[in-house]
């Protein structure tokens, strides 16, 4: 006679299966494609809503997976996430099956809703120390993601009301942050620079040394060999257990990387809703931004600024506003978006857009990483908007000295150098050049060496003489 104990979970686990799957499902809806224009599939006869995972299917041929962005009348506008390479008119395109994880003897069987062609990615703690791309499926040779549940990328909106201003400070381990443009738990700020000069390094210094339960990292849109280094060489096999990277490097369809930057802040929201610190690390909204215009160009919508069709800049808010505090306190994410100014135009169209929305902004400076001061960060540009709330007002008195001594001698740099300045004629401007080096020396840090809030703070009262 079987023992009925033993026998018990397996009879909770068989139960739990066929009520997953004997959910009613609704009858498929089928198209045919009938024209491929650039990046843009065209598929007649298929009636599935906005954002529906859809397969393209050739016969003979792996199908390919798009996303429907449109329609007009009868026909839907698809993006393709994968190759198009061999499909042709008539090729049947239906919904995809939604993400199922597979269900674990001894755990409770998750209810989901086996609903086709709504995305469905998987979250969970099975992600930490996971290399994944923008469809959750592994890169880093480890297997499949196991303890993950099915959860959709669409999240309701928080009420304003409902969520906590910042007032905790974050240590960033980055001494000119800490001491000058101090960080609030739940803040959102963006690294301003032109290409190459460190923005990733400032991330990854970020990374290792900013204190949070859990890192999630998007690489959006950037090179393919920064996601290696990333891991292995910034992060490292330390901070790798507590953390999640979401890759879609430049040569991903448009599709791919907006998705893979949607997936990195639903995951950082799924750890944020159980009470945890994140910490999110996007490199970069501008190419995320350029995902949206490939696509919004393609389906016909007019561009406006400098070739961005408007609802790249509607976007921007939708993904950024996701991030911040959650409900009633629990939990938080503090974001920093890396911003690509092009040519280094502190104007562009979406540098000047994320300036707006996001709640502090970093300058890199093209001519200090010129002269080999790195992190390049430009102290007269750079503002944090919540440093008075976070920060003591001893420390917000001593920032704000060290940046008037510190301006006033980039003011007065062209006359000291040319000699035309004479020492004794500005008692201000002889204490500037007195502090200049000591003051270029504490704005600079390598990118192995860490440095806490206290020791920033108490470096820059001895600088000052305070």
């Amino acid at each position: 006679m079987p023992n009925e104990p033993a026998l018990a979970p397996w009879r909770d686990f068989l139960a739990g299966a066929r009520a997953r799957y004997a959910q009613p499902v609704a009858l498929e809806s089928r198209g045919t494609l009938s024209r491929l224009t650039g990046l843009v599939l065209e598929a007649s006869g298929l009636r599935v809503p906005v954002g529906a995972q859809c397969h393209v299917q050739m016969p003979h041929q792996e199908p390919v997976l798009a996303e429907v962005v449109g329609f007009a009348g009868e026909k839907a506008f698809l993006m393709p996430a994968g190759d198009i390479q061999g499909l042709s008119s008539g090729a049947v395109v239906t919904p995809a099956p939604a993400f199922v994880p597979a269900p674990r003897f001894g755990e409770p069987v998750a209810e989901v809703s086996l609903a086709t062609g709504m995305l469905r990615l998987p979250m969970g703690d099975g992600l930490l120390g996971r290399v994944v791309d923008s469809q959750g499926i592994p890169l880093d040779h480890a297997g499949p993601v196991t303890d993950v549940t099915a959860e959709p990328m669409d999240r309701r909106q928080i009420n304003a009301m409902d969520r906590d201003p910042v007032r905790e400070p974050l240590d960033t381990g980055v001494r000119a942050l800490n001491a000058l443009l101090s960080v609030g738990r739940g803040q959102r700020l963006g690294l301003f620079a032109g290409s190459g000069v460190g923005k990733s390094v400032l991330l990854g210094m970020m990374a290792r040394y900013t204190k949070a339960d859990v890192i999630v990292v998007g690489l959006i849109g950037e090179r393919g060999r920064e996601v290696k280094e990333f891991v292995e060489d910034i992060l490292g096999a330390e901070d790798r257990g507590r953390a999640v990277v979401v890759a879609a490097p430049a040569d991903a369809p448009p599709l791919l990387r907006m998705q893979g930057a949607a997936y990195a802040t639903a995951i950082a929201e799924h750890f944020r809703d159980k009470g945890q610190h994140v910490l999110l690390l996007m490199d970069s909204l501008t190419r995320y931004a350029m995902a949206q215009r490939e696509i919004a160009l393609a389906i016909g919508e007019p561009p406006a600024t400098k070739g961005y069709p408007p609802s790249c800049f509607a976007k921007l808010p939708q993904l950024v506003e996701r991030s911040g505090n959650g409900l009633n306190g629990v939990g938080s994410i503090t974001a920093f978006y890396t911003v690509l100014s092009e040519g280094d135009d502190q104007q562009d169209p979406i540098a000047d857009a994320a300036r707006a929305i996001l709640d502090g902004h970093i300058v890199l400076s093209r001519a200090l990483a010129e002269t080999g001061h790195f992190p390049a960060i430009d102290i007269e540009q750079s503002a944090s908007r919540v440093m008075h709330n976070v920060v003591t007002r001893e420390h917000f008195d001593l920032a704000r000295r060290f940046r008037a001594v510190y301006s006033r001698y980039q003011k007065s740099r062209d006359l000291i150098q040319v000699g035309a300045y004479v020492a004794g004629s500005d008692p201000q401007i002889d204490e500037a050049v007195k502090l200049q080096p000591v003051m270029a020396s504490f704005l600079q840090q390598n990118m192995f060496e860490a440095a806490s809030m206290d020791e920033s703070v108490s470096g820059m009262a001895a600088l000052l003489g305070q």
